[in-house]
C-alpha cells in the first residue's frame, strides 16, 4: 500500500508525492507498485476500455500489459488539486526495442484521482488512442472544467442524478452509514446501488463538494448534537470523534473547525453557556 510521509492536510505536497511515486511505478513496469497506490477497496477505471479493476485485477492486467509494452510515462504541465481530487496530464512515449503493439506512437491522456489518507479510492484514466489527436492541456483548465471533463462520458442524466441523490440522502439519514470509520466511496456506491463514478458525480456536481467533505459534514452535524448534550453522556471530545466515525482526534478537530468555525471544545462551551 502506498504510504506517503506527508500529511494529507497539505494537499499539494501530498498530491505531488503521490503522482511522483505513481509515475515511478509505471516507469519501472511494476504492476504491484502501481496497484498499491489504490486503497484496499479502490477502483481503477479505464474509460476508453470501459473497464473497472480492483487492486488485484489491476495487477493481473498490468502484468500482461508490461510484458508486451515498453513505454515511459511523462508528466505534462501542472498537477491540479481540488479538495481530494488530483488531476494531471501525461504523455506515454515508447522506449527500448521490440514490438510495441498499439502503443507504438506517442500519445496523451489525463487521470483524475480521488485520494484518501493511504491511497486512491478511484483512479479514472482518460486517453486518446494513437492517431486521434491530443487533448488540450489540463494546465489551462479551471476546476469547473475539470469536473466537466471528468464526467463527460458518465452517461448520467439529471433525472438519474436526482434519483441517486435522494437515495443517497435516505441511506445517510436512515442508516447513518457515515458513522462507520471504514466507509469509502466504493462501499457507499454499493449501498446506493450505483457505480463509483456516478456516485462521485452526484456528490461533486449534485452536492457541490468532495466525497470526504460530504462525509465529514454528516459526521460533524452528528457530533454537534452529541456535544450539545447536557447530561454528559457524550463523554470526552475524543470519544465523540470516534463515535461519529473519525479515526483520529486531529482529523476530527480539523474537519470540525472547517465546518463550524471553532473547535469541538469551544463549541461545547458555547452550547453550555446558551443553556444557562
Amino acid at each position: 500500500m502506498y504510504n506517503p510521509s506527508s500529511d494529507v492536510g497539505e494537499p499539494l505536497m501530498y498530491a505531488t508525492e503521490f503522482v511522483e511515486s505513481y509515475f515511478d511505478a509505471w516507469n519501472h513496469r511494476d504492476p504491484k507498485g502501481v496497484a498499491d497506490h489504490l486503497t484496499d477497496d479502490g477502483i481503477y477505471c479505464d474509460i476508453p476500455e470501459n473497464a473497472q479493476r480492483s487492486h488485484d485485477e489491476l495487477i493481473t492486467y498490468l502484468t500482461g500489459f508490461f510484458s508486451r509494452i515498453r513505454h515511459r510515462y511523462e508528466l505534462i504541465g501542472d498537477i491540479l488539486t481540488n479538495n481530494n481530487t488530483v488531476a494531471f496530464q501525461y504523455e506515454i512515449v515508447p522506449s527500448g526495442k521490440g514490438k510495441q503493439g498499439r502503443y507504438s506512437n506517442t500519445y496523451r491522456g489525463a487521470e483524475f484521482v480521488t485520494l484518501h489518507h493511504d491511497g486512491a479510492v478511484t483512479i479514472i484514466d482518460y486517453y486518446n488512442a494513437p492517431g486521434t489527436g491530443q487533448r488540450s492541456s489540463l494546465a489551462q483548465m479551471t476546476s469547473h472544467e475539470i469536473q466537466q471533463r471528468k464526467y463527460a462520458k458518465s452517461g448520467l442524466n439529471s433525472e438519474q442524478m436526482l434519483e441517486y441523490k435522494n437515495r443517497l440522502e435516505q441511506i445517510m439519514q436512515s442508516q447513518q452509514v457515515f458513522l462507520k470509520p471504514d466507509l469509502t466511496l466504493p462501499k457507499l456506491a454499493s449501498a446506493v446501488n450505483c457505480s463509483v463514478n456516478h456516485l462521485s458525480q452526484v456528490i461533486n456536481s449534485g452536492c457541490g463538494m468532495s466525497f470526504f467533505d460530504y462525509l465529514n459534514q454528516h459526521r460533524i452535524e452528528h457530533a454537534k448534537v452529541l456535544l450539545s448534550q447536557l447530561d454528559g453522556q457524550s463523554g470526552a471530545v475524543l470519544n465523540v470523534a470516534f463515535t461519529v466515525g473519525f479515526n483520529s482526534n486531529s482529523a476530527f478537530y480539523a474537519a470540525f473547525k472547517k465546518c463550524v468555525g471553532e473547535t469541538p471544545a469551544q463549541y461545547r462551551r458555547s452550547q453550555l453557556k446558551k443553556a444557562h
